[in-house]
């Protein structure tokens, strides 16, 4: 499939997922430092386990930069439990409070007005952080640009013939980016496309609107934000690891061979 062809079908891939399924209203928190510490615990969990440990550490009043970086450690370590992988996750939290401290005097303000690519680098070398969480921070928390890849991400494209499901992590990002930047170009308002979703707010991944879902962001970063939430649902009830559900996946008809 030509470039031109694998861009096309990923916008044909968003408006119909968007007209089906409408805003999905990522991610789901009240504050940025909030968007980062669910970044780091759901890694290698469900976002189900990450919300039972967020809750802990609201109840604990630790659900901030001040709150983490004064709870121990083994506090921290109770509080995320139900995260799984608890111990690497609270000392992962400690690290990134550690780092904020000291080249950013405790400002999550200052690291996020970094420029996109020298805040990337500089995430990407902390302990624990892969391109995943990186990039995840940098939208979500701090309404960067940056399209976000997943598990899902790889086995869909891979299931469409689109990618194999091994290609490199920049290579599908720059898939993305390249096929929906027209969209963000082409938009109106933050709904993108303008038409009235089939079932708007409850299907899919989508959330309650949150503070952080309904912040003021750029076209473009809305789009990559919709689109990844969008994919999200697609694997998390249809194109699933073991028993795929294409039969009643908006995206069947664009399968190899259901033409």
């Amino acid at each position: 499939m030509r470039i031109e062809e694998k861009d096309q079908r990923i916008r044909t891939y968003y408006h119909t997922l968007f007209r089906a399924w409408g805003p999905q209203n990522w991610w789901p928190a009240q504050s940025r430092f909030e968007v980062i510490v669910g970044a780091y615990l759901t890694q290698n969990t469900s976002w189900t386990n990450v919300e039972k440990a967020l809750t802990n550490l609201r109840s604990a009043r630790r659900l901030s930069v001040k709150g983490i970086r004064q709870v121990p450690l083994a506090e921290l370590e109770r509080l995320v439990r139900p995260a799984g992988y608890f111990r690497q996750k609270a000392e992962r939290l400690k690290l990134f409070v550690a780092f904020l401290d000291q080249q950013y005097h405790g400002s999550l303000a200052k690291l996020l007005a970094r420029p996109t690519d020298k805040l990337r680098e500089e995430l990407l070398n902390l302990h624990g952080v892969g391109p995943e969480t990186a990039d995840s921070n940098l939208l979500y928390a701090g309404n960067h640009p940056v399209f976000v890849v997943d598990a899902y991400t790889r086995r869909i494209l891979a299931r469409h013939g689109l990618l194999p499901e091994a290609a490199a992590y920049e290579d599908i990002q720059e898939l993305f980016e390249r096929a929906l930047a027209p969209v963000a170009q082409s938009a109106s308002d933050f709904s993108v496309d303008g038409s009235q979703p089939v079932a708007a707010g409850i299907a899919g991944a989508a959330h309650p609107p949150s503070a952080m879902s309904a912040a003021k962001r750029t076209a473009l970063a809305q789009v990559y934000n919709e689109m990844h939430g969008l994919i999200v649902g697609v694997g998390k009830n249809y194109c699933r690891k073991t028993v795929a559900r294409c039969e009643e996946c908006p995206l069947q008809k664009y399968l190899p061979g259901s033409n």
